[in-house]
């Protein structure tokens, strides 16, 4: 199936289904699987287990057997999530890697992952899993294809809780930073298309230093938000003099004091040259330092400070990839709202992933497709 890249397609739920799930090896897997992305497209609410089967069965027996599916079935999320971007990248023009943090809200303590933590944006302390979402920045918007679940220590320590939410014995501690890594390897390996920027903010969440260091050493292009405080090291601009090594390193907001703060105040993108603190070699790595300048309602925070090795894009490109990043706080809040982001109680690591992967899919149905079917076709199996 191809299209003209920029198009929009039209496609019923199950050629799109058929498309995306065609790896799971067995067919009762694939027939669940488009089952549960047309329940998360139909039905209202709250998206329960038993409120899905009802909205694509009569059957008495298919609350239990989509839970069978989601929780316990053995197929792997990784193949179905390379499809997905796949399929996006046949129905959309993709542009960027966009990164986020997404903070789910649980009750109780069994929830795989969950754990209490500091929430800047609700300025308290609540018990949650912590993920990060990976998506595909396209001119329709931007589509969530991978997801990483940070487990804190005490989870990956405790041999009981392992097993309980069924944690595959290779996992490996990993910080948030390191998670966001590993999802840039992945979204390389899996892409059809040349690397694509990667835009991240996780503020609050994650060691940017780690992030960039991490990134840098890849070779992947990124756009990163970093802290006012983080210490930077000033450097010349590309042909230039370049840095002798005696230069101390500062806090980023003040290397950009005056030149960077009063642009953003007259609505553009001041910068200052710098490279990262900790780098090793004779030519380190050459950076851009730079501010969100003043946007209208949606698009990049005001005043948050980026740090880019993208030297030669234009400041206009650059305040592009900014604000596919702000977007993707929309394609979060329609996730809670509209595909059960928030609704599955995810106790095992295998069934978080599972319903993670099928409402990246449900989203990326009704997103990318021009003529979604009608509620009756797409209630029927």
């Amino acid at each position: 199936m191809s299209v003209q890249q920029g198009a929009r397609k039209s496609a019923s739920p199950s050629v799109f289904a058929e498309e995306v799930f065609r790896r799971l090896p067995r067919a009762d897997q694939r027939r669940w699987a488009q089952a549960y992305l047309r329940a998360l497209l139909v039905t209202p609410g709250k998206k329960t287990m038993r409120r899905l089967a009802a909205s694509v069965s009569d059957s008495p027996t298919a609350s239990q057997a989509l839970h069978q599916f989601v929780n316990a079935s053995p197929w792997l999320w990784s193949d179905v999530r390379a499809e997905l971007i796949a399929q996006v990248n046949r129905y959309a023009r993709p542009r960027a890697w966009t990164i986020a943090p997404v903070v789910l809200p649980k009750r109780g303590t069994k929830s795989c992952g969950v754990h209490r933590r500091f929430v800047p944006e609700l300025g308290r302390s609540v018990s949650c899993q912590l993920a990060v979402g990976a998506f595909l920045s396209t001119e329709v918007g931007q589509v969530p294809v991978d997801w990483f679940l940070h487990l804190p220590g005490a989870w990956l320590e405790d041999p009981v809780l392992c097993r309980r939410a069924r944690i595959p014995e290779a996992t490996a501690a990993r910080s948030v930073a390191g998670g966001v890594l590993d999802l840039a390897d992945d979204l390389v390996s899996r892409s059809p298309h040349r690397p694509l920027p990667i835009v991240a903010d996780l503020s609050g969440y994650g060691d940017p230093h780690e992030l960039l260091r991490g990134l840098g050493t890849r070779g992947r292009e990124f756009v990163v938000a970093v802290p006012a405080a983080l210490p930077l090291v000033p450097d010349g601009p590309p042909g230039g003099p370049r840095w002798s090594g005696s230069a101390p390193a500062l806090p980023a907001e003040r290397l950009l004091r005056g030149r960077g703060r009063a642009a953003a105040r007259g609505g553009r993108a001041g910068s200052a040259w710098v490279r990262l603190t900790g780098e090793r070699g004779a030519d380190p790595q050459l950076c851009r330092l730079f501010a969100a300048p003043r946007q209208g309602p949606g698009g990049p925070r005001t005043g948050q400070l980026w740090i880019t090795n993208s030297i030669h894009r234009p400041a206009e490109e650059l305040l592009g990839l900014l604000g596919a990043q702000a977007a993707t706080a929309d394609t979060l809040d329609s996730l809670a709202a509209d595909f059960g982001l928030y609704d599955f109680e995810g106790r095992s690591y295998p069934g978080w992933h599972h319903h993670m992967t099928l409402v990246s899919a449900a989203f990326a149905y009704h997103s990318l497709t021009a003529d979604r079917a009608p509620a009756a076709e797409l209630r029927s199996a």
